[in-house]
Order: C-alpha cells, then structure tokens, then sequence
C-alpha cells in the first residue's frame, strides 16, 4: 500500500433539481480523478438542497435504499474512474437515516455509516431530528484499497468521541462530508469568524489528538436562512493545514496525505496509545 493517498474534496452548491446535482458530482468526481484524486468526498446529502431547514412531508421523497438508485450511479463513477468515492444519502430503511457511504474503486459499496449526533434546532436553521434518526450502525472504520477510513457526518463533528473511537478502530483519514454556514440573518462579521474558525479548529483538533488525517468537504451558497460558508480543508496529524478551499466559490481541491506522517507522529507524541480509558481512584 503507498504511503500518499491523494484525496479530492468536492466543494458544490446543491440546489433543487436532484438530477443536477447528481450530474454536477459525476462531473467533479470525473475531473478530481483526472487530476490524480484516489478518494474523492462529496458534501453531505449533495445529491439535494438542504432541506433540513423547514418540516414538510414531501422530502421523504428524497429517501432512497441503500444499495439504490444514488449509490448505484456513484458506483459505476468509482468503478470507472478507479476511485473511492465518499459522501452521504438520505436513507430510507427500517427507520429515515442520514448516511455516509463508502464505495471502493472496483466500485463495491466497502460499509456505510449512519450519522450519529442529529441537530435538533429549535430556530429551523437545522431541523435534522425530524427527518433523521439517529444511526444505530455505531462507529467503524473501512479497510478501502489505499487507506483505512472513517466517514463521519457533520454535527458529528463537534463530538471528540465519534473521532476518537473511528482512530481507536485504525481510521488514517476521518472523511467529514458536511452542510453548515451562517444564517443569513448573522450580519456580525466577527461572529461568523468565529464560527468558522472554531468548526476548523475542532476538527482539526481531532486530528492532532487521534494521529491521523482530517477531511472535511462542506457546500457553499445561500439556501433558505443558510449562508453555507465552504472552507472544505485536508490537516494532517500535526494540525497542518495542507490545503483550504475559499468560503464562497465551487472547487475542487486536491490534497496528499502522506502516511508515513502518521508513524512519525506516532513515535514523536503518541496521543492515542498513551489514552488512558479507565482511571484509578485515589
């Protein structure tokens, strides 16, 4: 197995018409494998606008299984462009789920994950908790053809946990496929700085403490009270930041996760062997 992995981040607007959304991400997974992408990550529920932010029966609509038409469509994508293609789908099973998907590049769906931490937010800004339950699927980490990964959901982000126990599980790179932005309602520009900074320096804080890769891929554009605020980044162990995305443009960015950084790491501040789970009492 190389030691760089070369990842691309599907930076995108997703607006009401699924079929082009679906056909914008065929296109940018095609273009980020051209340019030497072996794991390319879409934002969360790309394939749909944001419906979260109003309560009505007609998104459940949405829904689809999984294996499904979506998935199906993304896999032939992987299959042929040789790529491991990331990001989540609105999930119709025993109960409604937002889920991450992982497919490989032979195009075989290699497990999925369903978000764990739904928002619940009274202002409908994030009204998830009507939509989704939350995933019963606990918190693995798939074995794929170049690096063993995790995918994890964005409010999942904010969770040291939900890291912590994907790393424990040989994670080497947390994919963080994500909807998140400021309502537009926010003019108070050293508020949404903050913001900002935070959602980066909590995820990659998560890096730093569990010795592996971080890759969050967020949307961008205004939709219903949000001002999705891009940002999509690759950090490395250390907490470097390898490459950004701007907070307000389409972008494909491709970042190179060196492995190898990981076994340095390992050796120079060995965080996660070092955790103690249970304490003694004195």
């Amino acid at each position: 197995m190389k030691s760089e992995v070369v990842v691309g981040l599907v930076q995108m607007h997703s607006g009401d018409d699924v079929n082009a959304n679906i056909s914008k991400a065929v296109s940018r997974i095609a273009d980020a494998a051209s340019r030497g992408a072996q794991i390319v990550c879409l934002p969360e529920l790309f394939n749909a606008p944001y419906f979260c932010q109003e309560q009505d029966d007609k998104y459940f609509d949405l829904a689809e299984e999984i294996p499904g038409k979506t998935s199906a469509i993304l896999s032939e994508e992987a299959r042929k462009h040789g790529v491991i293609v990331i990001t989540s789908l609105f999930e119709k099973a025993e109960k409604f789920y937002n889920t991450a998907v992982v497919i490989d590049s032979d195009g075989k769906l290699t497990g999925k994950y369903r978000k764990v931490h739904i928002p619940d937010d009274p202002s409908n800004h994030y009204d998830e908790a009507y939509y989704f339950a939350s995933g019963d699927l606990g918190f693995p980490a798939f074995q794929t053809k170049v690096a063993k990964v995790g995918a994890l959901i964005c409010f999942d982000q904010w969770f040291p946990e939900a890291a912590r126990l994907e790393a424990a599980e040989g994670a080497q790179i947390l994919f963080y496929p994500t909807a998140i932005g400021w309502p537009i309602s926010q003019t108070r520009e050293d508020l949404n700085r903050a913001e900002n900074d935070m959602w980066k320096t909590i995820q990659i804080s998560h890096g730093i403490a569990n010795n592996c890769f971080v890759v969050a891929v967020n949307r961008i554009g205004v939709q219903g009270t949000l001002n999705f605020w891009g940002s999509s980044f690759v950090s490395d162990p250390y907490g470097r930041v390898l490459v950004a995305a701007p907070i307000d443009k389409e972008t494909i960015l491709i970042g190179k996760c060196d492995l190898s950084v990981i076994d340095q790491k390992k050796k120079d501040w060995p965080f996660l062997h070092a955790r103690q789970i249970k304490y003694e009492q004195r």
